[in-house]
C-alpha cells in the first residue's frame, strides 16, 4: 500500500451531541482499531442524500470493520435545530452514529469546504483520504479493502459490533409524508416517504383506506401488495386518470392506477444520471436523478429533477423524456430554459400559463412560461429569492422578501401562489398582481406540499406526520422579519491573482479516462459577477488563475468540477468507469495578506489534499 502522510485525526466535537448511540458520546480513542468514515452532510443537500445511499452497501458489507459517523454540519438556520436533525436521521434511515455539530466545530477542525465531504481515518487514528462530492463509493470500497488487509497484517484491526444503537420506532399512520394529491373520488393520496409507500386517506384526511407498496426499499412493479418504492415524493394526476409518482431514491417516475391499484414504471432505469449520460430518449432507457415532484403542464409531465438541478419532461404520446430547463449548474440564473440555473427544484404547481416551482437551495419561488422569442420554447423567471446564501422570513415586496428552503407550491384560485416555506415552518403567499409576499400561517412543522379543498388548503406537515386543514385567511399573519446568510466563515484571499486548484487523484487501481477527450471539467463563476475580472467560465484544466476585480471586497466563488476515472486494467477491454463531481460555493473576503491559492479537494489522499 502506498505510503501516506501521517496526520492525526482531530477529535469529534459538536454542541448538539450524539444520535444513534443510545445516549453515549463517542471518541476517536474508542473507535481505535476500526476504519472510520466521517460523512460531513446536511439534510437540505440532495448530494448528501445521494452519498447516504451510496454508503449503504459498504456499511452493510463491512459492518464488523467500518464505522461510519455522520457529522451533521448545517447550512440553514433550521438545520441547526437539534430536533430537526433527529427528524432527518429518521426520515432518511441513517443507520450509523451521527454527531450534531450546529456550530461547525468539527467541520472547521477538518478544514471541510463543501457538502458532502468524506474523510477516511485508519485503525490507528490517522486521516488517509478525503473526498468531496458524490460518486466515490467504488474508491472507498477499494480503500477499505486495502486498509483491512494492511491492518489485519499489523494486528491493528479490531473486528466486532459497531456503536450504532437504533432509536425506538414510533407508531403513526404516516411517517414523514412528502406530497399529497386529491383524487377525483374525494380521498387523498399521500406519499409516505420514510415507509416507502403511498397511502390513500379518506376525505377526513386521517382514516387510512389502503396502502400501496410493501414497505421497505425496492423498485418493483405490480399489485399494491407487491410494488416497492424508495422514498417517493411528488404526485400528479395525469389526463388518463392515473397518477405519476416521483420515486426519488429509485431515480424513476412511476405510475399508479387508482382503479386497479397497479404500479408500473413510466421513466428511469433505477440508476442515477451522471454527467455525460443521455438527456433524452426512450423513457425507460434514460437515467434520472432524484426526481422530487411532478406536474402536468403544456401537454406533458414536468419533472423537478432535484439531483441535477434541472427540469425534465415526459411525453406520454412518444414515451420519451428530455431535459427541458437547466444546465446542471447549481445557482439562480433566469432566461431561456436551456440556459437557466436551478438549485434542487423540489416543488411544482401548474396553472394555465405558468409552471410555478420551489427552488429549495436558493430559497426561491420561480416559474416557467412560454418564451415569446422561441418557437415552442420556454423561459425561466424568478419571483422571490436572490441566490444560494441568503434566506430568512421576511414579507413585503418580492424583491426584498425572503424564504428558507421551500419544498412545495400550490396555485390558489385568485392567481396567487401558496409556498410551503419548509424551514420557516410557514405557509407563505406570493401575489403576482401586487408583487408582494405575505404569511398565511405559522407553526407548521416542515410543510412540504398542499392541496386545495372547498376553499381550504390541506397542508402536508411532514415532521408532524399528518395532513393539516387550514382556512385560507383574508388577511395574512404578520411576522417579524428575519434575514440570514449561511454561517460558513469567509476565506480571506489576497487581492489580485488567485490560483484555484481542484485536487483530484484517481483512486488506487484507476486512471483518468481520456479515451474520448479530456476527462475533467471545471466551471467557475461568482456572486456578484463583478468579483471576477478574469477566469470565469468553463474549461477542462482543474487549475486556473483567477483575477479578482479591484473595488469588490467580498463575494462567493462558485466552482463546479467533474473528473472521470476508469479501472486501470490493460487486460480488460471494457473497464468500469466512475464519475466524481462536486459543486462548491466558497465565500471569500478580499484582504491584504490573505491567501493567494485556493485548494479544493475533489478526491485525494491526505498528503495531496493538504498540499
Amino acid at each position: 500500500m502506498a505510503s501516506r502522510a501521517r496526520v492525526r485525526a482531530p477529535e469529534l466535537i459538536g454542541k448538539g451531541g450524539w444520535l444513534n448511540t443510545g445516549g453515549n458520546a463517542l471518541t476517536l480513542a474508542e473507535l481505535r482499531g476500526r476504519i472510520v468514515i466521517l460523512d460531513f452532510w446536511t439534510f437540505c443537500c440532495v448530494n448528501c442524500l445521494h452519498v447516504l445511499d451510496e454508503l449503504r452497501e459498504l456499511e452493510e458489507k463491512h459492518r464488523d470493520t467500518v464505522v461510519i459517523v455522520g457529522v451533521h454540519s448545517p447550512k440553514f438556520v433550521h438545520e441547526a435545530e437539534h430536533q430537526a436533525v433527529v427528524d432527518a436521521v429518521e426520515r432518511y434511515e441513517v443507520h450509523h452514529p451521527v454527531l450534531d455539530d450546529p456550530e461547525l466545530a468539527t467541520w472547521k477542525q477538518y478544514a471541510v469546504r463543501a457538502w458532502p465531504t468524506l474523510v477516511v481515518i485508519d485503525p490507528e487514528g490517522y486521516v488517509v483520504a478525503q473526498h468531496a462530492g458524490e460518486g466515490h463509493a467504488h474508491a472507498l470500497a477499494a480503500l477499505v479493502g486495502e486498509l483491512e488487509a494492511e491492518h489485519a497484517a499489523k494486528g491493528t484491526l479490531r473486528r466486532g459490533d459497531g456503536p450504532y444503537v437504533p432509536p425506538e420506532p414510533v407508531a403513526t399512520d404516516l411517517r414523514f409524508p412528502g406530497k399529497a394529491l386529491r383524487l377525483p373520488a374525494g380521498s387523498y393520496l399521500v406519499s409516505d416517504t420514510t415507509r416507502h409507500q403511498l397511502v390513500e386517506l379518506a376525505a377526513d384526511g386521517e382514516t387510512v383506506l389502503r396502502r400501496i407498496g410493501q414497505g421497505g426499499r425496492g423498485l418493483t412493479d405490480g399489485a399494491p401488495h407487491r410494488a416497492r418504492f424508495q422514498e417517493p415524493q411528488g404526485l400528479a394526476l395525469l389526463p388518463d386518470g392515473t397518477v405519476a409518482v416521483a420515486d426519488t431514491v429509485n431515480h424513476a417516475v412511476r405510475r399508479f392506477d387508482p382503479e386497479t391499484g397497479k404500479v408500473t414504471t413510466l421513466a428511469g432505469t433505477g440508476s442515477q444520471w451522471w454527467q455525460g449520460s443521455p438527456t433524452s430518449g426512450p423513457a425507460r432507457e434514460v437515467d434520472l436523478s432524484s426526481p422530487w415532484d411532478v406536474a402536468w403542464f403544456a401537454d406533458r409531465l414536468w419533472i423537478a429533477m432535484a439531483g441535477v438541478h434541472q427540469l425534465w419532461t415526459y411525453d406520454p404520446e412518444t414515451g420519451t423524456v428530455e431535459a427541458a430547463a437547466g444546465t446542471t449548474n447549481e445557482g439562480l440564473v433566469d432566461g431561456p430554459a436551456a440556459e437557466a440555473w436551478f438549485a434542487q427544484p423540489s416543488g411544482l404547481a401548474a396553472t394555465a400559463d405558468r409552471l410555478w416551482l420551489a427552488d429549495s437551495e436558493t430559497s426561491a419561488l420561480r416559474w416557467v412560461e412560454r418564451d415569446p422569442d422561441r418557437v415552442d420554447g420556454f423561459a425561466v423567471r424568478t419571483a422571490v429569492g436572490t441566490g444560494l446564501f441568503d434566506f430568512g422570513h421576511r414579507d413585503g415586496p418580492a424583491a426584498q422578501a425572503l424564504l428558507q428552503h421551500p419544498l412545495g407550491v400550490t396555485a390558489l384560485p385568485d392567481g396567487s401562489v401558496a409556498v410551503m416555506d419548509t424551514y420557516n415552518h410557514a405557509l407563505r403567499r406570493y401575489d403576482p398582481a401586487t408583487d408582494e409576499v405575505s404569511t398565511l400561517a405559522t407553526d407548521l412543522r416542515e410543510p412540504s406540499g398542499a392541496v386545495l379543498v372547498d376553499g381550504d388548503i390541506v397542508v402536508v406537515e411532514s415532521a408532524r406526520h399528518r395532513l393539516t386543514r387550514l382556512r385560507l385567511p383574508e388577511e395574512a399573519v404578520r411576522v417579524e422579519a428575519v434575514a440570514h446568510r449561511t454561517q460558513r466563515a469567509a476565506t480571506e484571499v489576497a487581492p489580485g491573482t488567485l490560483r484555484l486548484d481542484v485536487v483530484f487523484q484517481a483512486p488506487a487501481g484507476q486512471k483518468l479516462d481520456t479515451r474520448y477527450g479530456p476527462s475533467t471539467r471545471l466551471l467557475v463563476s461568482s456572486t456578484p459577477p463583478e468579483l471576477l475580472a478574469d477566469g470565469a467560465g468553463p474549461g477542462t484544466d482543474l487549475s486556473r488563475e483567477l483575477v479578482l476585480a479591484d473595488g469588490v471586497t467580498e463575494g462567493v466563488l462558485h466552482v463546479s468540477a467533474m473528473a472521470a476515472s476508469c479501472d486501470d486494467d490493460p487486460h480488460n477491454e471494457y473497464p468500469a468507469c466512475h464519475v466524481h463531481q462536486q459543486d462548491w460555493g466558497v465565500p471569500v473576503r478580499i484582504a491584504e495578506g490573505g491567501a493567494d491559492r485556493l485548494p479544493l479537494v475533489l478526491a485525494g489522499m491526505d498528503d495531496a489534499a493538504t498540499g
